[in-house]
């Protein structure tokens, strides 16, 4: 990443500082969730101490679930080993002003060991991996990711308090495409499209969708590690955005019983030695022998990986028929049905993974599409013919339905050992096997509509 420009200079940075524009950087890293970690450093501390010799955290935040309790299970990180540091070095190629808080600008982190080895179950590492794995090849990867969310009336504090029930969304039907819909909150959306674009990221456009309150901003695709970097960015930024303006916004999976949130990924490959050329389209065109094995690939591995794609409980609430998620392990030339849609043409030419929702983390989702990938390239793995109908009722190997049947699928997987290793194999199902018995241990609102005074 050092080759590339970042959105903001160290040598801008330094005369932002000097003129008091900038008094404070943020320094994150990606946690498991794919939420940003880390500290918030007076802005001449950071400059003088923190570019270079890098910071510490605590390594729980690694092996902590979703309510940062500490929990058993993890190799890198525990009570009997002390709940030590990693080390986090700014990676300044992700430098960028932070405009929706005062004077702030953030840079992205990696994590490492005290001996220099990075910290392989972080989750920018392991995507780097896979890059690093598919350079080998000579391609690299670009991606894109679409995030919806749903925007509610209350604030986040008052959705708390109300046990996220009652709340009142800020449309109260499909505003689908619809500009009147858009337009009801287009103070919001502009203002995060316009920030975002503060902290350089390129917007593409904003669309109402299907669930009352649901809307999309599309940012223009990248790197494949620098769109991960975007992403939780635009996620973080997003929520500050609109608790300041005191709404609250949703990008889990499922929140209600209608549309869940998506986060469908586009990807494709260029040549290392031509970055400009394609390498998934033929001369012609059409797909190319190396998109071909790819995809392959991602059909082989999709249900080994589910768990990179849905990381939680609530994610496969999403896989319905008819829902516009899918629920078959099929590939289809613009085909909303299946899992996954080839599109575009000619250089454009991708194709889009449509398990994830807005829940997924983008460094393991994006690991996941390039180790598949890989895999498909490596074996050879011819492309079966594209389902050209509705893959809902078609003959196809279903999505895993459950986390524990994802789990139980990436546990034991001969690819994603392969891929990852032992070590991250074992770490991100410990994850899963946190989460599965949290909820099991839970009484749910079902549970007790139904049987506090009927049973």
């Amino acid at each position: 990443m050092s080759d590339r420009t970042a959105p903001l200079a160290i040598e801008e940075l330094r005369l932002l500082v000097g003129s008091g524009e900038i008094d404070t950087v943020v320094l994150a890293f990606p946690d498991m969730q794919g939420r940003l970690q880390g500290k918030r450093f007076a802005a001449a501390f950071f400059l003088d101490e923190v570019v270079p010799h890098g910071t510490e955290g605590c390594n729980y935040l690694l092996a902590v679930d979703t309510d940062m309790n500490t929990v058993d299970g993890y190799a890198m990180s525990s009570w009997d080993r002390g709940y030590g540091d990693f080390a986090m070095h700014p990676d300044l190629a992700t430098l960028r002003r932070v405009p929706w808080n005062e004077s702030t600008a953030m840079v992205t982190a990696d994590l490492a060991w005290s001996d220099g080895s990075p910290v392989a179950a972080a989750p920018r590492q392991i995507l780097r991996r896979q890059l690093e794995r598919l350079a080998e090849h000579g391609c690299t990867a670009h991606a894109g990711t679409e995030l919806e969310f749903i925007v509610f009336k209350d604030t986040y504090e008052q959705a708390w308090d109300r046990g996220y029930r009652g709340l009142t969304p800020v449309n109260q039907y499909n505003v689908d495409y619809s500009v009147l819909g858009t337009g009801r909150i287009e103070p919001l959306l502009r203002r995060i499209r316009n920030e975002m674009a503060g902290a350089g990221l390129t917007v593409e456009s904003a669309k109402g969708e299907c669930n009352p309150g649901q809307h999309e901003i599309v940012f223009r695709y990248d790197e494949a590690l620098v769109t991960c970097d975007q992403h939780a960015v635009y996620k973080t930024g997003a929520k500050e955005i609109a608790a300041q303006e005191g709404f609250a916004l949703t990008f889990m999976a499922k929140f209600n019983e209608r549309e869940g949130n998506s986060c469908h990924i586009h990807l494709s490959l260029r040549s290392t030695g031509d970055p400009g050329r394609s390498v998934m389209a033929d001369e012609d065109g059409a797909m190319s022998p190396l998109m071909r094995h790819f995809l392959a690939g991602q059909l082989a591995a999709l249900r080994d990986f589910s768990l990179l794609y849905a990381p939680n409980i609530n994610s496969y609430k999403r896989f319905q028929p008819g829902s516009f998620a899918p629920t078959a392990v099929a590939w289809g030339a613009d085909n909303r049905t299946c899992a996954l849609r080839v599109v575009g043409h000619g250089q454009s030419l991708r194709f889009e993974n449509r398990l994830p929702g807005g829940d997924v983390n983008p460094y393991l989702a994006v690991a996941g599409l390039v180790a598949a990938g890989l895999y498909g390239i490596e074996h050879g793995l011819e492309l079966p013919e594209p389902c050209e109908g509705n893959a809902y009722t078609g003959a196809y190997d279903h999505v895993p339905t459950t986390l524990r049947e994802a789990a139980g699928l990436w546990e034991r997987s001969e690819i994603a050992a392969a891929a990852f290793g032992d070590e991250v194999v074992a770490h991100y199902a410990n994850m899963a096997r946190v989460e599965l018995d949290s909820f099991d241990a839970a009484v749910t609102d079902w549970e007790i509509k139904r049987s506090f005074e009927r049973l």
